[in-house]
């Protein structure tokens, strides 16, 4: 059987953060002296994984909304200390400006990227692993996106947790070897456990292995709130009570981590070019930001998949 090549879902804002942290400015700059670290860091991940997957569609999600309202509303505390005094979110000074570039080299190439009013990129990245034909490979350094791996569907992650040139290539295999649990138990799993990143308490006294062992034994979080009201259901009497103390938090911590399937979102054209949609505009872009080795690199790699 020929290997189907799959769809890459990209979680820009994760590797624009990443590419960020890992160039340093004085690295990249234009001639003006404007840094240029994340675009250039960014088109270079893309083209790296365009080599590596053979990929025949991509598709970058965005954060048109990065905390989203009714998330909010379900828990306060939710990415509370990732607000800036003035609102909005927490974001280097250097970097604001560098995310419009991005989105214009990757409209000159022809990739598409696209996010929706309400939701996180996570939600659209999950949305388009259940709409759109397999295989499906979502890149991310978020463990949230665990929960997407569907070995059915052919959902694979690839975390970057160690960088794109090391991904981590996961199947529920991979997940349940990780932590414990099956990818369609990560949400609960994450609940319980907490992450402070995204402002996710957990439940106190409660890690991972603890957080493994209940979803394990109890098939979900549902499950485990249930058996809470057993008495022969086996808890020690120390976790029983930190469960209760939590109950309030757990009841609606599963709707927060899961990521949103249903994000109402236009017929796109995921297809990958072979050479830039927009040639003229991409060669200006380049001269202008000084990314014409980023830019050759992806264009280089597009062409290779001809």
């Amino acid at each position: 059987m020929a290997h189907q090549p799959p769809i890459l879902l990209i979680d820009a804002p994760s590797l624009y953060f990443r590419a960020y942290f890992g160039i340093p400015e004085s690295a990249a700059k234009t001639e003006d002296g404007q840094p240029v670290n994340a675009v250039r860091g960014f088109l270079d991940m893309l083209a790296q994984l365009i080599r590596t997957r053979r990929p025949d569609r991509m598709v970058c999600a965005l954060d048109h909304d990065w905390r989203p309202a009714w998330r909010v509303e379900l828990l306060p505390s939710y990415k509370a200390h990732r607000v800036a005094p003035e609102g909005g979110e927490v974001v280097p000074d250097t970097l604001s400006p560098q995310v419009p570039m991005i989105l214009e080299v990757l409209d000159a190439v022809g990739i598409i990227a696209i996010g929706a009013t309400g939701y996180e990129a996570d939600d659209v990245l999950g949305t388009l692993s259940v709409t759109q034909p397999g295989p499906v490979e979502v890149v991310s350094g978020d463990r949230d996106l665990f929960q997407l791996v569907d070995d059915t569907r052919k959902v694979r992650l690839l975390y970057v947790g160690r960088g794109v040139a090391k991904l981590d290539d996961c199947d529920d295999t991979a997940v349940r070897a990780r932590y414990g649990v099956p990818a369609d138990r990560y949400a609960d799993f994450a609940a319980l456990r907490g992450d402070p990143s995204d402002g996710l308490p957990g439940v106190p006294g409660v890690g991972e292995k603890t957080a493994a062992r209940l979803v394990e034994r109890y098939g979900s979080l549902a499950g485990i709130l249930a058996a809470l009201d057993d008495p022969g259901s086996g808890f020690a009497p120390g976790l029983r009570a930190k469960l209760i103390a939590a109950r309030d938090y757990l009841a609606v911590a599963p709707k927060v981590v899961r990521v949103a399937t249903d994000v109402p979102l236009p017929k796109l054209a995921t297809a990958l070019p072979t050479a830039p949609a927009d040639p003229d505009r991409l060669l200006e872009l380049a001269q202008q930001w000084n990314l014409a080795g980023s830019c050759r690199r992806l264009i280089d790699a597009l062409a290779g998949l001809a």
